[in-house]
């Protein structure tokens, strides 16, 4: 009878030792416990804040986004920073919806005129630089890179996802942002147009790799991306809005750049050479908590959403 205690005894505390084991970790709760020295804050005059008009149910729509950091897409990062000065927005529209691809903004009647002096940048889509000799050129670690098809690997730089090539020289790196989801680009017209940034588009559906390095990549939505990707889609040719469908275009009401406001939303992410960026990117091309039964063994760059949140949240 002892032993048969024993084994009941057994049979109730094997459960209970279960659930105190350690959880595996998940991305949420990698993020979650990242130390305040991990976070980096988004500077205002880095911040665009797009009101639209309010939806049927006269809920606001706000859309936040975050401009690109150097050394990519500058040129076009200062044009938007102008335009917003401008208020050149106000008054503008959301005019193309295509599925599976981009919304579009801007002057949708092609007459408003531009701030004075701004033009479309004569510059290259991507950032080549050449490594000097004592320099290492580090080709594949699995903290770091992850392998490409579309570059010999791709990385994040200062929060940014980002593709790089290595020149034949073997000395020369050249490097481009890509345009995952909820990613903002330039319109622009036939080469060698390169777009003023008046026209601006975002990333709805899977990502447009093939759109790298032919336009430029400027910021990304990081608060309100449902109030663009849920919109009607366009009957016209690309989803543009037909004139039939002028009801449908969404009015913007104001473009702003946070530093411009009275009460200035504040935002931080998760630095991308923090050992806690390290671990979320292992763990999402890994998981094997208590809903997947096989890990991946691997994630693509655009699967690992930059965490972005407000600060005091």
């Amino acid at each position: 009878m002892k032993h048969l205690a024993l084994v009941a005894a057994l049979a109730i505390a094997l459960p209970a030792a279960a659930q105190e084991a350690e959880e595996p970790d998940t991305p949420s709760s990698v993020v979650a416990s990242a130390s305040a020295e991990e976070w980096r804050a988004v500077a205002p005059e880095d911040i665009l804040v797009m009101q639209l008009a309010p939806d049927t149910r006269g809920s606001e729509r706000t859309v936040v986004i975050q401009l690109m950091s150097p050394p990519f897409s500058q040129p076009w990062v200062e044009n938007l920073r102008a335009l917003a000065q401008a208020r050149w927005w106000d008054g503008t529209s959301v005019y193309r919806v295509q599925d599976n691809y981009v919304t579009q903004w801007g002057d949708a009647t092609e007459a408003k005129p531009l701030p004075e002096g701004l033009e479309a940048p004569d510059s290259d889509y991507a950032v080549t630089t050449v490594v000097g000799e004592e320099d290492e050129i580090i080709l594949w670690h699995p903290r770091q890179h992850q392998r490409d098809n579309h570059a010999h690997w791709t990385q994040f730089k200062d929060g940014w996802p980002s593709a790089t090539i290595v020149g034949e020289n073997t000395r020369t790196l050249t490097q481009w942002p890509i345009h995952c989801y909820g990613y903002i680009g330039v319109a622009r017209d036939y080469a060698p147009d390169t777009g003023t940034g008046a026209e601006l588009y975002a990333i709805i559906g899977q990502p447009q790799r093939h759109m790298d390095r032919n336009l430029a990549v400027v910021g990304r939505v990081i608060e309100g991306m449902e109030h663009l990707s849920s919109l009607p889609r366009g009957s016209g040719e690309l989803g543009f809005y037909s004139e039939d469908e002028a009801d449908l275009r969404t009015p913007i009401l104001s473009v702003r750049l946070a530093s411009d406001l009275a009460d200035p939303p504040a935002y931080e992410y998760l630095a991308s050479d923090s050992e806690s960026f390290a671990r979320y990117v292992e763990v999402r091309a890994n998981r094997d908590d208590a809903f997947y039964t096989v890990p991946a063994g691997g994630v693509d760059v655009c699967s690992v959403q930059v965490p972005v949140h407000r600060m005091g949240q």
